[in-house]
This record gives C-alpha cells, sequence and structure tokens, in this order.
C-alpha cells in the first residue's frame, strides 16, 4: 500500500464514529471469534514463525471489520496485537504485508477511515454536489445514496462498505469501494476551482483505487 493513505488514515478501527458502523446491537459475534490466544501471545513476545504469523493475519482481518460486537477478550486480543505493532496504522500495515483477505481488509479500512475524514469538508461536499449535477452516479453506485448530497454522503458509503465486510460480502464490499474511489477521483478532478483538500482527495482516490484492484484481484 502506498504510504500516504496509511499516513492519512485517521479513524479508530474499535471506535469509529457513532453512525459510521453498523449498531452494536445488531451485531452479535462469538467470544474471541477466531482470535487464537497462543498465536496472539507469541505474536506479542516475536516468537510466533512465518507461516503461523501468516494465520493470524488472517485470523485479525476476519475480525476487524465486526467492531463493536466483538467481546471484550476479543478486542483485547485485537488490541494485542495492535498494539504490538504499535498501533492501528501499523497493524493496517502489518496487515497489507500479508496477501489475500489481510492486504484487501486493510485497504478497505484505510477508504471507510477516511471518506469519514473527507466527509465533513465543505470543499468535497461541494465537489460531490456539482458531479451529480453534471452527469448521472456510475451504475454501480446507482441507488446507493440519497438524491441529495451532504455531509453524510461520503459516511453513508463507509456504512455501506462496513455493513458488506460485517456480513462477510467480501467482494461486493471491494466493487464498491473500487467504484467509489473512481467516483471520487473524477469528480475531484472536475472540480474548478479545486480546493487543496479536493485536490489532495483526487490523488488518494487514485492511489487507493489501484491498491484495492489489485488486492481484491489477489484475493
Amino acid at each position: 500500500m502506498h504510504d500516504k493513505p496509511l499516513s492519512k488514515f485517521v479513524g479508530r478501527l474499535l471506535h469509529r464514529r457513532p453512525g459510521a458502523s453498523r449498531p452494536a446491537q445488531e451485531r452479535v459475534g462469538p467470544d474471541t471469534y477466531g482470535l487464537d490466544e497462543e498465536k496472539v501471545l507469541r505474536f506479542a513476545e516475536d516468537g510466533l514463525d512465518p507461516e503461523k504469523e501468516n494465520r493470524l493475519a488472517e485470523e485479525v482481518a476476519e475480525v476487524l471489520p465486526l467492531g463493536w460486537s466483538l467481546s471484550p477478550r476479543a478486542k483485547e486480543r485485537l488490541y494485542t496485537v495492535s498494539s504490538h505493532l504499535g498501533g492501528e496504522p501499523q497493524l493496517l500495515a502489518w496487515l497489507d504485508r500479508h496477501p489475500g483477505l489481510p492486504r484487501l481488509i486493510a485497504r478497505l479500512t484505510a477508504l471507510t477511515g477516511n471518506l469519514d475524514r473527507y466527509s465533513d469538508d465543505p470543499s468535497v461536499v461541494e465537489a460531490l454536489r456539482a458531479a451529480r449535477a453534471a452527469e448521472p452516479l456510475p451504475a454501480a453506485l446507482d441507488g446507493t445514496l440519497p438524491p441529495g448530497t451532504d455531509e453524510e454522503t461520503l459516511s453513508d458509503i463507509a456504512y455501506r462498505i462496513d455493513k458488506l465486510l460485517f456480513e462477510q460480502h467480501t467482494e461486493d464490499a471491494a466493487r464498491l469501494a473500487l467504484a467509489t474511489t473512481d467516483w471520487l477521483r473524477a469528480a475531484a478532478r472536475r472540480a474548478s476551482p479545486a480546493s487543496p483538500v479536493v485536490e489532495e482527495m483526487a490523488e488518494f482516490m487514485g492511489h487507493l483505487h489501484e491498491d484495492i484492484r489489485q488486492a481484491d484481484a489477489a484475493a
């Protein structure tokens, strides 16, 4: 993954802002949901061999989209892995080093976190309004968004991607992510004049689109 998407990732993996993920009461999972305690502890002690570390990365990728539904024990194990790596951005970077599901989840998580970040910027909202007024939404996004465009638009897309991941519809989540990054990049490039934030978003979404496409093809 490009360094810039990781450096710009400012969301919290376990504590997304209210409304950004599925309500906790709808998300109930097993006690530890596949996070093997022995592998977690050995990893924290730098005693896990590469093969088992690959499996641990897969387990983390499986639980990361479950967010608030994780039990305290599962959250504690996930926190142990994240803390050992140095924090949440480093956790994404670690997942990104493992091909397959871990890499794809890392890149989709980077996208949803940044959709929340961009959604409050007035210049981004105006660029999206102008894009929707100029031409219809791409087919992959048609019917996904309400007719109006406001500060909730990108957060709503992030929520839909989160929901698909929670329901284990990873391929559908990747398709929605690719359509979203492509649309946002085009909308940002069309904006005139473009604010620094909109220009940044155009470059950022271009990087993420290619990152997600490659990860999805290899998953």
